[in-house]
């Protein structure tokens, strides 16, 4: 390749936007048992919306048009729920039931989806890995269902305008104090001068240390927008316990070979994939609803806590 054509493929990667948005749902939901076992986690609503809806959601309105979507046995209902629904459209054009109709053509009117299906779960790398073909060599986004962020500018839409400005991988994170760092995969980083601590560059990052050895207040949260070359990383480590790939081994591996920016995102995280997270979820959205909120709130005012 001639010095100009070199130069020109770089122009090339620098210009890409993200267009593409993984979301891994193969897994099988154990802490939401009984509720789990005939339906996915992802499918489980906040209010009257599945959490899988709300990630999605947040990846369009990002700018991304295309989403991948991560399956395994036992989670048709979420092919089912962004396919269309040609019976339900119908009765409710029949009834006259104009808004509804509207809602529920909004769901599969929202977006192009793939899917690709995980035959066993071998962890969020392998999950990631699966898709390879069809993100090709493309940067592109990665979203954790179980973080339903609220947030005024989306989280992957402030992750992007990084992004666009580094032409690197980016990491959503945020400062987590105390015991509860250990639940999370944490940074070790340097602040960035001049971002008022908000962004840093990734030197490296710990699974779930103890509090001891953690290298930062900073978790990993699931948010991700990330460059093709994760995927020879990804493909060169090796299965840890259980025989997982992590997603984080993969990313030390990308640390080798690229920089890595981390961004403290903007926006109230919830962790809907632990029960009282969830709980906290639902009423929080519930309050936000014009429908519901101030007949919800003066409930929440009655009860005798």
């Amino acid at each position: 390749m001639t010095q100009e054509e070199r130069r020109t493929d770089g122009d090339r990667r620098k210009i890409r936007k993200v267009r593409k948005a993984i979301f891994p749902a193969a897994g099988l939901g154990t802490r939401f048992l009984p509720a789990t076992k005939a339906q996915p986690k992802e499918m489980l609503p906040l209010v009257d919306k599945p959490i899988i809806q709300y990630g999605v959601e947040e990846a369009l309105a990002a700018g991304c048009d295309q989403i991948i979507i991560i399956t395994g046995r036992g989670k048709s209902a979420i092919e089912d729920h962004f396919d269309v629904s040609y019976e339900l459209e119908k009765m409710l054009e029949e009834k006259g039931k104009h808004e509804l109709l509207k809602i529920v053509r909004q769901i599969s009117d929202m977006i192009y989806v793939a899917y690709v299906r995980q035959k066993e779960a071998l962890g969020l790398g392998h999950a990631v890995l699966t898709a390879r073909e069809l993100i090709g060599d493309e940067p592109f986004a990665t979203l954790l269902a179980d973080d339903v962020i609220d947030a005024k500018v989306p989280v992957l839409k402030q992750l992007m305008q990084v992004f666009d400005e580094k032409h690197c991988s980016v990491i959503a994170t945020q400062v987590v104090e105390g015991p509860a760092i250990s639940s999370y995969g944490v940074l070790k980083a340097k602040e960035v001068p001049g971002t008022g601590g908000k962004l840093f560059e990734v030197l490296d990052l710990v699974e779930k240390p103890s509090v001891e050895d953690a290298p930062s207040n900073l978790a990993v949260i699931g948010r991700y927008i990330l460059t093709p070359t994760v995927f020879e990383t990804l493909s060169d480590i090796k299965p840890g316990a259980g025989g997982e790939l992590q997603l984080t081994d993969g990313l030390r591996g990308l640390l080798q070979r690229e920089k890595m920016y981390a961004y403290v995102y903007e926006g109230r995280r919830h962790d809907t994939g632990d029960k009282l997270g969830f709980l906290k979820a639902t009423v929080e959205f519930a309050l936000k609803r014009k429908d519901l909120g101030d007949e919800f709130r003066e409930y929440l005012k009655g009860l005798k806590l």
